[in-house]
């Protein structure tokens, strides 16, 4: 079930307040308001795609782990 049918839902339907859905989605109540308020179907907002500082360090990393975890304690 999609995010926004999710607080529609609740708001509408379940008539729960604002501040309910905002503390069980995590999301400001401004932005809840601008949901119910806008008829847009789902958020269009998308991360960038950004290389983590760790991956030159990847390998080595995994080795460590793996080794660590064939250790007795």
């Amino acid at each position: 079930m999609g995010f926004l049918r999710v607080i529609r839902k609740w708001a509408l339907r379940d008539k729960m307040p604002i501040r309910e859905i905002a503390r069980r989605t995590g999301v400001s109540r401004n932005t809840i308001k601008k949901y119910l308020r806008e008829g847009i179907v789902e958020p269009s907002f998308r991360t960038p795609d950004r290389p983590s500082k760790l991956d030159p360090y990847a390998e080595k990393l995994s080795g460590w782990l793996v080794s660590e975890q064939r250790k007795s304690r």
